[in-house]
């Protein structure tokens, strides 16, 4: 068989920023990992990411630090704090712990910043293979608005373009599988987006190991760019950071819906972090708590993003999250649907009211999204291979009847109306109630009927009878 393609299906894994913030452990990532290899990875779950600031011994709930002390080697790189993370101690890295992630049968991750360390142009260290040094390559007006760690880099200077290769070529050494590289999309700094991607490329021939590249933030980053970011990226975001409110994962149905037609082997859109289990442990905004979002609301995003086929990444503490929210990220369809669907896509958004009168009472919306079934790009024959998976979505604060509004060809389309088709709940055996969706009527003009619960969704597979 070829080899997959890189993020061949959108990455799933889980990030250290919704419940540690910027002051996670070694520790705390491994007891994470851990879980994970022993209850999930079976489901797809595959990849650990360790948020900002690893390399800065202030770092503290709530917040950066100005100035914070960084832990940098004599050309400026970052390297691990060995408080944090003693595995890293002597100047090992994360080698050590990249190993034992890959002894689990995952893959290791880390967050960093667009540029180069404030202090490493302060001390003015010396860029790795070049006569320059960081003051050279340095744009100190180019800098990130809401971090202070960093400048921004000059890439109108060849030393630029040679310091992001020695970095690239350090996490490459450490075995790293995946680098959340922040600050460059809100605004879009297309030079420093293809020059990471240029460092990457080169660690790659150098290593021979495959590295996924992920962009953040994501706020107004618009469709335009798609060409771009696919030549250079695996994965980039379309939002500003999520948080467990039902406003957050309500604003996502549109963004999903815009992108959705550009999803692409390989080259993802991303909707940003899974709300889902215990966060704010030490977070930067939420306090220590079990996700706000309610059961329904845990389905409905899981569904969205699956449709949407955004990469899927938890922002919960693992081994003390609900039994409820495990279960859902156990289950094998989020995994089966990021990687068996295409064609996937908003067909249905209607704003629903009380009654029919100028002054009725608007309820919530109905949203409807459909998608195909195909075989595994890895030979795997999927379950609904030539059916079509549906997500009836609601959005309002009470329950929502379908009542036939949906016809059974606006599914299967027009040539099949008036086959044989079955309906399966793919949320069956998960927490809450069972869907009571059903095909009813004859021939053609059958109707799918079923109620959804408040910011609720039903989500189903429709497969030949």
């Amino acid at each position: 068989m070829a080899q997959l393609p890189q993020a061949w299906h959108p990455p799933m894994g889980w990030n250290s920023w919704d419940c540690y913030g910027t002051t996670v452990t070694e520790g705390e990532l491994l007891s994470n990992a851990e879980f994970m290899a022993r209850h999930l990875r079976s489901a797809g779950w595959d990849t650990i990411v360790i948020d900002i600031d690893w390399h800065d011994p202030t770092a503290r709930a709530h917040g950066y630090n100005a100035k914070a002390p960084l832990i940098l080697d004599e050309y400026g790189r970052q390297l691990p704090d060995p408080v944090r993370f003693p595995s890293a101690a002597g100047g090992r890295g994360f080698e050590p712990l990249s190993r034992r992630i890959h002894e689990l049968g995952l893959k290791l991750g880390v967050h960093v910043m667009r540029g180069i360390p404030r202090i490493a142009v302060d001390r003015d260290l010396p860029v790795k293979g070049t006569a320059y040094c960081a003051s050279d390559v340095a744009d100190l007006e180019h800098i990130c608005a809401w971090n202070p760690d960093n400048y921004g880099l000059d890439q109108a200077h060849p030393g630029a373009q040679a310091w992001y290769d020695a970095q690239l070529d350090l996490f490459a050494s450490w075995g790293l599988d995946f680098l959340k590289v922040d600050d460059m999309q809100t605004p879009f700094h297309s030079d420093e987006i293809a020059a990471y991607h240029r460092a990457i490329a080169k660690a790659q021939a150098t290593y021979g190991r495959s590295i996924d590249l992920s962009l953040s933030p994501g706020g107004w980053v618009s469709t335009s760019y798609v060409d771009f970011l696919r030549e250079n990226a695996q994965m980039w975001r379309i939002c500003d950071d999520l948080w467990d409110r039902w406003e957050d994962v309500y604003q996502q149905f549109a963004r999903l819906a815009r992108w959705a037609p550009y999803q692409r082997t390989g080259h993802w859109a991303d909707a940003d972090m899974l709300l889902l289990g215990h966060i704010g442990l030490r977070a930067e905004r939420a306090d220590d708590r079990q996700s706000r979002l309610t059961l329904n609301e845990c389905k409905t995003l899981l569904a969205l993003w699956c449709m949407g086929r955004s990469p899927l990444m938890i922002g919960g503490n693992l081994p003390t999250s609900d039994p409820d929210t495990i279960l859902l990220l156990a289950s094998p369809v989020l995994r089966e649907v990021l990687a068996v669907s295409t064609n996937n896509r908003e067909i249905v958004r209607e704003r629903q009211f009380a009654g029919w009168q100028e002054d009725s009472e608007y309820r919530g919306e109905f949203i409807v999204w459909v998608a195909d079934a195909v075989d595994w790009a890895d030979g795997t024959k999927s379950a609904h291979e030539g059916g079509h998976y549906a997500a009836f979505f609601w959005t309002g604060d009470d329950e929502y009847d379908i009542c036939g509004n949906i016809q059974l060809q606006a599914i299967v389309g027009l040539d099949s109306r008036s086959d044989g088709w079955k309906l399966s709940d793919l949320f069956a055996g998960a927490p809450g109630e069972a869907s009571d969706m059903r095909i009813e009527g004859d021939g053609g003009d059958r109707i799918i009927t079923g109620v959804i619960a408040p910011h609720g969704v039903l989500w189903v597979a429709l497969d030949r009878a």
